[in-house]
């Protein structure tokens, strides 16, 4: 079970840390990734995710595991970033030239070698360029084709790695080939490699019309739950605001899960303080504060009795009353 009493470990997009690079790093020409993490680490963070190639531009994996070792931040993993290649915008995977998929597929295997070195298990896919824009555009066998083909390839590199598919239902595309829960479970019942898995992003799963908790379900019934993306949203797009700030009934039903699943692994905070100017060593502050308080709330729920034989009942106005008296205390107080 996920106790509060252990040091749960966050980490968050570094590059929102950017955000007022000229004032918090004067005459400093070339931003790395280990300043972004030493500044993440002032906001509370005790982990990281790096994204391959990006963040490995100025630095190099043995560097990266260093300074992590110094600043006492914990590798939870990479995530590939193929917009680094004008080329991948017709695709990656699913690009109709041969050259540009074999390109895609060999960047993730040098960001598996690069995982490796590290000492890391996990590689999170965000495949958010291999779909399509319009009708007659593309034919959706080729496609899935092309990606079952690359991900037999990538997940066969290095077994002791796990592969995340973190789905999305469109951008930049207009239709994401993965776009939701049971499309991505079917693409790796099909695959059938042992080493995959899921990364649950909470806007994401908004905006697929998804109830995070029943996501979890499902991904823990077919599958495995590899990482969690903690953010908000209003469900229309891929908003990144500050955790529990638009659903926090929902986001504590997601930490039930999680608590009642053992999951272990770090929480992500996929948050975009860049798209209203946010401070965000503050916003990322925000977000551990309102997660340390969540996570004793979900405890709480997680084993309450009267709770569980309400849900069995599917009796709606107990179970939202037990609900709302452990996120806002007593009414009669």
């Amino acid at each position: 079970m996920v106790t509060t009493d252990r040091q749960t470990r966050y980490a968050a997009r570094l590059n929102a840390f950017k955000i007022g690079a000229e004032t918090h790093w004067p005459g400093k020409n070339r931003i790395t990734a280990i300043d972004l993490m030493e500044r993440g680490k002032s906001a509370g963070l005790n982990a990281a995710d790096l994204n391959y190639p990006d963040h490995f531009e100025h630095t190099s994996a043995g560097e990266l595991s260093r300074a992590m070792d110094t600043m006492g931040i914990t590798l939870n993993g990479l995530a590939m970033r193929y917009y680094t290649d004008p080329a991948f915008k017709l695709g990656a995977f699913t690009h109709p030239d041969e050259r540009v998929r074999r390109a895609a597929i060999d960047i993730t295997r040098q960001g598996l070698d690069a995982l490796a070195d590290m000492g890391g298990d996990l590689m999170t896919l965000w495949m958010g360029q291999d779909g399509f824009d319009y009708s007659f555009q593309a034919g959706y066998g080729q496609l899935w084709d092309h990606t079952m083909a690359a991900l037999e390839e990538i997940t066969a590199h290095n077994r002791a790695i796990d592969i995340a598919i973190e789905y999305k239902p469109n951008e930049p595309r207009a239709f994401a080939l993965m776009p939701d829960v049971a499309t991505t479970l079917l693409a790796l019942k099909e695959l059938g490699a042992p080493n995959t898995g899921v990364t649950l992003d909470f806007a994401h799963v908004l905006y697929a019309d998804e109830m995070p908790a029943h996501t979890a379900a499902l991904i823990q019934r077919h599958s495995r739950l590899l990482g969690v993306h903690l953010n908000d949203g209003y469900g229309k797009w891929d908003n990144g605001l500050m955790v529990g700030s638009v659903h926090p009934v929902q986001t504590v039903e997601l930490l039930c899960a999680l608590v009642r699943s053992d999951y272990d692994r770090a929480i992500y905070f996929d948050t975009f303080p860049d798209h209203s100017g946010l401070d965000p060593v503050e916003e990322a502050r925000t977000n551990i504060d309102v997660m340390q308080r969540f996570w004793r709330i979900a405890e709480q729920l997680a084993d309450n009795a009267q709770l569980q034989a309400a849900m069995e009942r599917q009796d709606a106005p107990i179970s939202q009353r037990i609900v709302n008296a452990a996120l806002y205390g007593d009414a009669k107080a």
